[in-house]
């Protein structure tokens, strides 16, 4: 049952891209899961959040809009999806989850509310891990949401809540700060021309923080990011964490096939390199020294920096 939410009102100003048509990338897919409002206010507002979200996957991240999957909110048809995604993705597919709407959490398990019977968050880790590609990054902006990221956390799945327990209940902003995230100018803080996961997630963090601030209320949500599969989520990325966040991409960093150069391959392959030591490297985290772990980590991500910037480079 829903709890009784109060609604909050908010006008964003930021700094806005316009709106560009993007080369159709078909590696990526996403699956968007708006659940049901409860009440008319909330209903419209997720409907018009999916939209939104949806529109500015296509239009701006290159999303092919057959890869855009946005299944009726039950149990049985969110279950048939992956059954799908199971025949569809590879190993190299990179695979986006966004869930819209409630969540709750009863003290032992939380879930994500459907139409009908609700799915817990073990069984999303379980649908998601018989899926053929482990490039999984899943954003569950729903209110509860926090308990997520401990059934989900794996190797190489990147996992980002509204909230930093099952205890923050009220409806949440966080999505909507993250669609403004996705369209901002300034939300690419490295200005290489492209946005990370990392990049959205504190980007809409702090316009979520600020929000709260300005109209003089307590915050009753923190999001949280875990990509090293520790199933523990930070608000800050510290210490090793938030780096393959930052990997990670939702634009491509492709180059037009035209304009490509054995030069460019050679950086592109080094990039692939490079990211499949960084997630190895946070594999064997908790089995090598704290210092010789954050040497190796920075300088692989001082390389993966250089690579990037030299691939923006040849593409312009």
């Amino acid at each position: 049952m829903l709890a009784v939410w109060v609604v909050l009102v908010v006008s964003v100003t930021c700094a806005q891209t316009p709106k560009r048509s993007a080369q159709v990338d078909p590696n990526k897919y996403a699956v968007i899961i708006n659940g049901p409002g409860g009440e008319a206010v909330y209903a419209k507002q997720f409907e018009e959040w999916t939209g939104q979200l949806s529109s500015v996957l296509a239009d701006r991240y290159g999303f092919d809009e057959k890869h855009i999957i946005k299944p009726r909110a039950t149990a049985e048809e969110v279950k048939g999806v992956f059954e799908t995604l199971k025949t569809q993705l590879v190993t190299n597919n990179v695979l986006f989850v966004f869930l819209i709407g409630h969540g709750s959490y009863d003290g032992k398990e939380s879930k994500f509310n459907l139409i009908g019977p609700d799915l817990a968050a073990s069984e999303y880790n379980t649908l998601l891990s018989s899926l053929p590609t482990k490039r999984v990054v899943v954003f569950n902006m729903s209110s509860a949401s926090g308990e997520f990221i401990k059934s989900l956390a794996a190797k190489g799945r990147i996992v980002v809540t509204a909230t930093r327990n099952g205890q923050e209940t009220n409806a949440t902003r966080f999505t909507g700060f993250f669609i403004s995230a996705l369209s901002a100018t300034d939300a690419d803080t490295d200005q290489d021309g492209h946005t990370s996961v990392l990049e959205a997630f504190v980007y809409a963090n702090r316009l979520t923080a600020d929000f709260y601030k300005r109209g003089g209320r307590l915050a009753t949500e923190h999001a949280l990011l875990d990509d090293n599969g520790d199933g523990v989520g930070h608000e800050k990325v510290e210490a090793g964490e938030g780096l393959l966040a930052r990997a990670t991409y939702l634009d491509s960093l492709s180059v037009d096939e035209a304009a490509a150069t054995a030069a460019t391959g050679r950086l592109l392959k080094e990039r692939s390199r490079l990211e499949g030591e960084i997630e190895q490297l946070i594999a064997r985290k908790s089995n090598m020294p704290e210092a010789e772990y954050e040497a190796t980590l920075e300088r692989l991500f001082i390389e993966l920096a250089k690579v990037n910037r030299s691939i923006k480079q040849a593409g312009s």
